[in-house]
């Protein structure tokens, strides 16, 4: 026992000095905030920053470092990094910036991609004041409607429903008035929710630590004994919530989010879904403006350093020195001729896997230890999208700023197995569930933007194996069988839609889908991907959390994103401060977390 007592006291000491190393430019030394201005409506002046289109001569000199991917863990990054100084290069793909925060517009309907809702952005919580100083202040964000979530289990025409509300008292309330008798279970169930995602930042304090140091705490136990958010790791999210009620509609209302991360409740590990109910626990937040508004005052940030956030540049490979060191890469503009950019330090938020599997030369991508970190993460489910344009605005056809969540039961894994079990023909009839929400209704602004206009959004998952045959056909030209397995999804999900919100029926005027192929060609996800590498219970281990880190196993190459730390754009953009970190030699989340101290000081002083 006194072994372990020792051992935790120099672990202490390690961890202090490790955490509060401060070598680097701080990027939190100066409150950026102004007031906000107005959300531009002029498609033109948004286009020449959302749209700024890669030529060699918009390439800056003298690069510090190069971002591979404009999601919200790229430009992350290179925000952080401008604002200590550095020149940053983003190159992106696709014709439009952002990643899965673009939007894209169908016969006159703008749709949202990946930004469907974010939790904890109140004024005084970390996560705003970092967005605010990325953006200077100019970034907006509308509160969602109170229930943020309704759960609808069942029938979708009148299934039963259940309201999960903001504010941790209203959202117990709510079940307990939901499940009388099961009072207890619902108050110890959110109090271990509270008591492990509340130590998610030992995910993060693991991957800081010198590796040495993370692997003994790992190996001995001693991680477990001090961490409950890794001690729960290795169990299921149905295996926890099964002890605290025998309630199988409790259970999977208590379950109902494992959509936000992409893995069913029997594969899931528990802290990862804890941190994703208690990060909406207080409420749900939408970018005013849309989704494209994150790009439109995050790339400014990024030029005002002398960097630039380019479209249409796809990197086709990692220059990679004999000391194997990444100097650069090799990047193609659409219709040039392939041209080297060097840099000293190459960032990657294109995945993990498109990064060691497409990017790297063969000789380096053979390595042990790029092998050893393919080898602990698999490819998450595939997503399928759709997207509903109707006629009239949020109050003509009464669409609530919430999201619904349907599943069509409560015994969750027998609707998994009929689902993947299923023929791909069969498929669309056992829909395993289906987020819907209406973009439209979450923007204030929207109805000034496209006046008479609202649309919804409807997400599910679907294998990517049922769409492989097609995978090296051309974009909108895979043929009829194509269309005729991705129509059928589609007809399902709307179906299902107008079940849930019959106030749209004779209102629709298009919709559109997205297969995992889409996915794949516009936002680059290997096999369709919603939320990168798998976020199942290997994933979550505290040995794959100790291996994966920002440094690479090739010197001057680094990871950010969805892939490094957790999903989603809370999880992206954290994972961003994590890899400015380790570049800049200095712990960014205890810069942040002085300076809203010091803002929340002279915002005190104010009120006096």
């Amino acid at each position: 026992m006194w072994l372990y007592v020792i051992a935790g006291v120099i672990l202490i000491f390690i961890i202090v000095k490790s955490w509060l190393g401060s070598r680097g430019p701080n990027p939190f030394a100066v409150d950026t905030r102004r007031p906000p201005g107005a959300v531009v409506f002029d498609k033109a002046m948004k286009r020449k920053v959302i749209k700024n289109v890669f030529s060699p001569e918009k390439v800056p000199d003298k690069l510090d470092a190069i971002v591979i991917g404009s999601g919200i863990g790229g430009q992350g990054v290179a925000a952080l990094l401008a604002r200590a100084g550095k020149r940053v290069l983003v190159l992106e793909q696709l014709g439009k910036l952002g990643g899965c925060c673009h939007t894209f517009n169908e016969k006159g309907y703008e749709f949202d991609v990946g930004i469907h809702y974010i939790g904890q952005l109140n004024e005084k919580s970390p996560s705003r004041i970092l967005v605010d100083q990325l953006t200077d202040g100019q970034l907006q964000w509308s509160l969602m409607d109170n229930p943020y979530d309704v759960v609808v289990l069942g029938d979708p025409n009148n299934g039963r429903r259940y309201n999960m509300k903001s504010g941790r008292k209203a959202y117990a309330d709510e079940l307990k008035k939901a499940f009388p008798g099961e009072e207890k279970a619902i108050d110890d169930f959110l109090h271990l929710v509270k008591k492990v995602a509340g130590r998610v930042s030992d995910m993060v304090i693991i991957k800081v630590l010198p590796l040495p140091i993370s692997r003994f705490l790992c190996s001995t136990g001693l991680l477990n004994w001090i961490s409950p958010f890794f001690r729960y790791a290795k169990r299921s999210v149905t295996e926890v919530v099964s002890e605290f009620t025998k309630n199988k509609e409790l259970q999977a209302v208590l379950s109902y989010i494992f959509g936000t991360y992409g893995v069913f409740p029997d594969k899931a590990s528990f802290p990862l879904h804890a941190v994703l109910i208690d990060h909406f626990m207080n409420g749900a937040w939408y970018p005013t403006g849309g989704a494209s508004e994150i790009t439109y005052h995050l790339a400014p940030t990024i030029a005002r350093a002398g960097g630039a956030v380019l479209s249409r540049a796809t990197v086709q490979q990692i220059l990679v020195n004999s000391d194997k060191r990444a100097c650069g890469v090799v990047v193609r503009g659409k219709g040039m001729d392939p041209m080297n950019i060097f840099a000293p330090i190459v960032i990657t938020d294109a995945g993990i896997f498109n990064t060691y599997e497409k990017l790297l030369p063969p000789e380096v991508k053979s390595m042990p230890e790029i092998q050893s970190q393919l080898g602990m993460l698999r490819h998450g489910a595939g997503g399928f999208s759709l997207f509903v344009g109707i006629k009239g605005s949020k109050e003509d056809l009464q669409l609530p700023a919430s999201n619904y969540i349907y599943i069509p039961g409560n015994d969750l894994q027998k609707i998994e197995k009929n689902y993947s079990s299923a023929s791909v023909d069969d498929a669309p009839q056992h829909l395993p569930m289906l987020y819907v929400s209406s973009p439209s209704a979450k923007d204030p602004t929207h109805e000034e933007r496209c006046p008479g206009k609202s649309t919804l959004t409807a997400l599910t998952f679907t294998p990517y194996e049922w769409f492989e045959e097609w995978k090296n056909n051309k974009v909108q030209k895979r043929g009829q069988d194509y269309e005729g397995v991705k129509n059928a999804f589609a007809e399902s999900m709307l179906e299902t839609v107008i079940q849930l919100f019959p106030q749209i029926k004779d209102k629709i005027d298009c919709y559109t889908s997205g297969s995992p192929l889409t996915n794949q060609h516009y936002l680059g996800s290997p096999r369709g991907e919603f939320y990168g590498a798998d976020h199942d219970m290997v994933r979550m281990s505290p040995e794959t959390a100790i291996a994966i880190r920002p440094q690479t196993p090739i010197k001057g190459l680094y990871l950010t994103g969805q892939d490094l730390l957790l999903c989603g754009f809370a999880g992206a953009l954290n994972a961003a401060v994590l890899c400015a970190s380790e570049i800049l030699g200095r712990n960014l989340f205890i810069d942040l977390m002085r300076l809203r101290r010091q803002i929340l000081q002279n915002k005190a002083k104010k009120t006096e």
